[in-house]
């Protein structure tokens, strides 16, 4: 069977800061049950548990919120405990977390080092961009702290990557923001399209980003990007570097750029387990770790068809001459045709925009890595 990726909540959507654009704020507030609080050790033993004895090879976990440090570095020591207790199968087990940075602190870094965390610093750019949308609960700017618990991972060896929401902001200062990071030695780089808030109008908030902002972005970081490749100093950018994987006929890691959902379990502090961390409503609900198998929630997965909405993207979609590549982006970015029931992508002009002016040169670049490969 295939590896098996979790994403686990452990507090939740608690929080210790408050950034305007929230998209799991915005989830909670459209579900029954807003928070699940912290997470329990009996839900933590019976989720790593039944995962782990399921999977085969590989298991990865990757922890988020919220703000997934909130529940305590001890209950991190147990998520430790657990998973040799149960990794009958002897399969490799890697370790993710997804974190403001708030509140590390020494303790933490010597953890994540330790124990061979990889830590993922959401971070928007310059402290000017950063600011404007990511703030503390007294409405006050984070950067600098959050700039203090990077350079503290870089005191203790701990490998990490910086995760930029893109705003319309950030979209409009990505030269600026780029040479921030290159600065700074930041060479692992994710860069997410803002979500609107579920069921509202696009683009009226702010921080939105039109798909023409979209695609003004990604042309000229990648043009950024690819002077750099061409002096053997680029950065790792997971978007491009997927880009070039599927020009070379590999499947993408990155499950926006598949062309459909992938099979994830994503579980709440309470156990509960839905199919992304995107769509943790109590429409998409599979079933509960502590009350169910595994089997039980694939089942569940299977009739709610959840993986397979994905892939009803429009005929005009798949004609276009960047499906290939494009694959048709993000579901949690597509909109619903009501007559065909096909979905079409917001951001499909930006996308366009991009390919029209890039398409060759990463085709350039995929057959330059194809070419290292075969003489290597």
């Amino acid at each position: 069977m295939p590896p098996i990726s979790v994403l686990i909540k452990p507090a939740s959507g608690i929080c210790n800061m408050k950034c305007d654009y929230c998209f799991y704020c915005d989830e909670a507030k459209k579900r029954i049950t807003k928070s699940y609080g912290f997470m329990t050790e009996r839900t933590l033993k019976n989720v790593i548990r039944k995962t782990m004895l399921h999977a085969d090879g590989m298991i990865s976990y990757v922890f988020q919120g919220g703000e997934p440090t909130l529940r305590g570095l001890e209950f991190f020591e147990k998520v430790i405990e657990y998973q040799k207790q149960y990794n009958k199968n002897r399969v490799y087990v890697s370790n993710a977390i997804q974190t403001n940075g708030y509140a590390l602190n020494e303790e933490w870094a010597k953890f994540f080092k330790e124990n061979h965390f990889l830590v993922g610093f959401s971070l928007d750019g310059t402290k000017e961009n950063h600011d404007l949308y990511r703030h503390n609960t007294e409405g006050e700017g984070t950067y600098d702290r959050i700039l203090k618990s990077i350079n503290l991972m870089d005191a203790y060896g701990v490998d990490y990557n910086i995760l930029t929401v893109v705003t319309k902001d950030t979209a409009e200062h990505i030269s600026e923001i780029y040479k921030e990071y290159q600065t700074r030695g930041w060479d692992y780089q994710q860069y997410i399209a803002c979500l609107d808030p579920l069921g509202e109008e696009r683009g009226k908030n702010p921080y939105a980003l039109t798909p023409v902002q979209y695609g003004s972005f990604l042309i000229e970081l990648f043009q950024i990007w690819y002077e750099d490749w061409k002096k053997k100093k680029q950065p790792y950018i997971r978007q491009f570097d997927n880009y070039i994987g599927i020009l070379m006929g590999y499947q993408p890691e990155s499950c926006d750029q598949r062309g459909s959902c992938g099979i994830q379990t994503v579980v709440e502090a309470d156990g509960s387990v839905y199919p992304c961390d995107f769509y943790m409503l109590d429409e998409y609900y599979l079933g509960n770790l502590n009350e169910h198998r595994i089997e039980d929630i694939e089942r569940m997965r299977k009739e709610i068809e959840f993986i397979e909405r994905s892939e009803k993207v429009s005929e005009e979609c798949r004609k276009c001459q960047y499906y290939r590549i494009c694959r048709g982006g993000c579901q949690r970015n597509r909109e619903r045709n009501s007559y065909s029931g096909e979905y079409e992508n917001y951001f499909c002009s930006g996308y366009k925009m991009f390919f029209d002016a890039c398409l060759e040169q990463l085709k350039e670049i995929a057959r330059e890595v194809n070419f290292r490969k075969s003489v290597r």
